[in-house]
């Protein structure tokens, strides 16, 4: 096998409600080019039915099974780490502490921090303060914990159609209304906690892929991110929703596969 063709692990983190499941489409595109794929469940998504949202206190927590994986890989071996959405902050985490294990970090339509702000920042600037629960459409929001600072997120049938899979096939929107779990995004627990380093994840090199018709993290938003804390390399996916696996999976397998050749 050449160099250009050098077998790549990717490793498949999904968003907040999803689970692994969400990868299906991709995963077999990148298998069938050679690779080694793991889609993993973060703690309390998808089939890992062991605990409940409201039973993990944080993100750190959440990411458990992601650290786990990382934990476990060989000393000499890189992987391509893709996150999706919520899948940003998870991703961030594993950079930290694992930047010698990561060949780059693919943000698909995720949240991306810097190192110069709380980690919530950068959900802070489009998902906090004062905004009105209707951009929800009766996504359902319930505090948990002992001091009531957990917040669970479910999302509604109608968020869902509208806001996330507008442009992707229905039979992808039927699966995740059937397979949606309740999850959070750890916003006040993210806020408390210390700052990312630059000798960790800043030192791992990132890509961006844009989804340029997404309702939820809009283009704006992302393109804001990148500004904010500018990555090694930006795609773009044009007409595609916050769902690039459902709604535009060859082109976001491409995306991935000539990322990861670049930084192999």
């Amino acid at each position: 096998m050449s160099e250009e063709n050098k077998k790549q692990h990717f490793v498949l983190v999904h968003g907040a409600c999803h689970g692994a499941w969400c990868w299906y489409k991709v995963k077999p595109l990148l298998e069938a080019s050679g690779h080694l794929v793991t889609a993993l469940d973060l703690a309390a998504s998808g089939i890992d039915t062991t605990r409940s949202i409201t039973e993990i206190s944080s993100c750190e927590q959440y990411s458990e099974p992601l650290m786990q994986l990382m934990a476990s890989l060989p000393v000499d071996e890189k992987v391509v780490l893709v996150g999706h959405s919520f899948g940003g902050l998870n991703l961030a985490m594993a950079m930290d502490k694992f930047p010698d294990k990561i060949s780059v970090s693919v943000f698909v339509t995720a949240f991306m921090p810097d190192t110069k702000h709380s980690p919530s920042f950068v959900m802070d600037k489009e998902f906090g303060g004062d905004k009105p629960l209707e951009i929800w459409l009766g996504t359902e929001f319930e505090p948990y914990g002992s001091d009531r600072s957990g917040v669970s997120m479910f999302f509604s049938n109608e968020f869902m159609k509208q806001a996330l899979y507008q442009l992707s096939p229905i039979e992808d929107l039927e699966l995740g209304l059937l397979l949606k779990r309740p999850g959070s995004l750890f916003i006040n627990e993210l806020s408390r906690v210390k700052n990312f380093s630059d000798k960790g994840y800043g030192s791992v090199p990132r890509a961006y892929i844009v989804c340029k018709r997404d309702k939820i993290i809009k283009e704006e938003h992302q393109r804001w991110m990148i500004d904010n804390f500018p990555a090694d390399l930006v795609k773009e996916m044009d007409e595609t929703d916050h769902m690039p696996m459902f709604c535009k999976p060859q082109l976001l397998s491409d995306h991935l596969l000539e990322i990861a050749d670049k930084f192999a």
